[in-house]
């Protein structure tokens, strides 16, 4: 990865910006990139801090796990500094525990937008709160040595950090279920399989194969790319003759827009 002055570097997270391609990393290897609220306020700063120019995201982590999950001092009666443990919210109003949560998916949620192509790079351990960061993102590009699980149902609690939605899209609600009520491990050569992850490689190749996929979609015009991803992640809430109607109309702005004609 380019050396770069970071945009943000805090509480496990930092931000560079290479002009088009933005890198979000992880950097708490000796925690295996356990994840906090303070992390979750972080991620979520990272994706405001994003200038313009950005076209590509890639998520990152340093050291041998992607990300261990949820710290676990998060259960414990004095939970993290400065910070409400999950027993205190617990005993809060209902309310006060929804807004809570809502907050903490926020570090989850802007990966997606539309402007974006988000690729996540993932190696070793992605359980949990990490293996719904990954999910998170658009792509995924993931090393050899990979084991995403989702542990929450075994803990008694439910994946809330928006990991259902796009995991039943991609491997379908029984696979889903299965992975979740199990919380068993879903290793490179399955997640490849089921189309849960793009595509595998040696874990000494993972930053070189990400690299290559940023290229490949910078090589496209920004609004083509778009309109595309518009037009795919509304696909499932359409019927085919909706989706036709769709196409054509995306595809006349683009018409437009190259041809220099106003709507």
């Amino acid at each position: 990865m380019a050396s770069l002055d970071p945009a943000l570097d805090k509480d496990g997270v930092r931000l560079t910006v290479d002009d088009a391609v933005a890198t979000v990393t992880l950097t708490n290897p000796a925690k295996r990139n356990a994840q906090s609220p303070a992390l979750w306020r972080a991620l979520a700063e990272a994706g405001r801090l994003l200038p313009g120019t950005v076209r590509v995201v890639v998520l990152r982590a340093e050291g041998k796990s992607f990300s261990a999950g949820l710290d676990r001092q998060a259960f414990t009666p004095e939970g993290f500094d400065g910070e409400p443990s999950f027993i205190d919210l617990a005993r809060g109003g209902d309310a006060e525990l929804d807004a809570t949560i809502a907050e903490y998916q926020e570090a989850f949620t802007w990966w997606r937008r539309s402007d974006l192509v988000s690729i996540a790079a993932v190696q070793g351990h992605a359980i949990g709160a990490g293996f719904q960061l990954a999910l998170a993102c658009d792509l995924r590009v993931v090393a050899d040595d990979v084991q995403f699980a989702m542990r929450e149902t075994s803990l008694g609690l439910v994946p809330d950090l928006t990991g259902t939605h796009p995991l039943v899209g991609l491997v379908g609600y029984a696979r889903a279920l299965e992975i979740c009520a199990t919380g068993r491990f879903v290793t490179a050569e399955e997640s490849v399989s089921t189309g849960l992850a793009n595509i595998a490689v040696p874990a000494d190749q993972l930053d070189d194969a990400v690299r290559d996929l940023a290229a490949a979609l910078l090589a496209a015009p920004r609004d083509a790319v778009i309109e595309t991803k518009a037009l795919l992640r509304g696909a499932a809430d359409r019927t085919y003759e909706e989706q036709r109607v769709a196409e054509r109309a995306a595809q006349a702005r683009r018409l437009r827009d190259l041809a220099g004609v106003g709507e």
